[in-house]
């Protein structure tokens, strides 16, 4: 028997886009929440970077990153995070343009899939809320991982981290070195799942 779903959800889509069309965030063009003429002009991360940090420069530690004790092995990023992307990101987490999810997470499997074997990653953690006023962004961090595990098959933990501590939002915070000071010790591992695997911190 021949499955009905994917016209269906083609349907849906069509009439969403119909009732709701989407603009680009960058020069507002109709079509799509990033076009492609604003995609191509992201400011992409080039290596070499730093092994740690991710901050582009030479393959060694960073001047920051040489003095900075922290459990986390690499903070990797496609793009600087300026302009456009940081426009679409603060739609997508402050202004709760969920629909533009499905996008951000496609930026994200094609950079992975750019990645050598050695970047490949096994589990996408997102942090649960413990307390209400937080949910909201969380849940959008959870619906990032989930539109990434689709595209990459990569497998989503969203009970083993929960935030803990909350301190000003990360969006506040002057510059690199205040949001660093700003999250130290705010997660914590409720199980070993994610002690165990190699995974992505969304």
């Amino acid at each position: 028997m021949v499955s009905v779903l994917p016209q269906l959800n083609e349907l849906k889509g069509a009439a969403l886009d119909l009732l709701f069309p989407r603009f680009c965030v960058g020069c507002g063009k109709e079509g799509n929440f990033i076009c492609a003429a604003c995609q191509a002009s992201l400011p992409r991360i080039e290596m070499p970077v730093c092994p740690k940090c991710g901050k582009p420069q030479t393959d060694s530690l960073c001047s920051v990153c040489v003095n900075w004790a922290s459990d986390i092995d690499a903070i990797r990023s496609p793009f600087r995070f300026e302009g456009l992307i940081r426009k679409a990101v603060h739609e997508f987490k402050y202004r709760n343009l969920r629909a533009i999810a499905g996008q951000l997470g496609l930026l994200l499997a094609d950079y992975l899939k750019e990645k050598p074997d050695s970047l490949r990653y096994n589990c996408a953690g997102s942090a649960a809320p413990e307390k209400d006023s937080e949910t909201a962004v969380l849940i959008k961090s959870a619906l990032l991982a989930f539109e990434l595990s689709k595209l990459t098959g990569i497998s989503v933990n969203n009970t083993s981290l929960i935030r803990s501590v909350y301190n000003v939002q990360q969006a506040k915070t002057a510059n690199v070195e205040e949001r660093r000071k700003n999250v130290i010790g705010i997660f914590k591992v409720v199980d070993v799942d994610l002690r165990e695997k190699k995974g992505i911190i969304n």
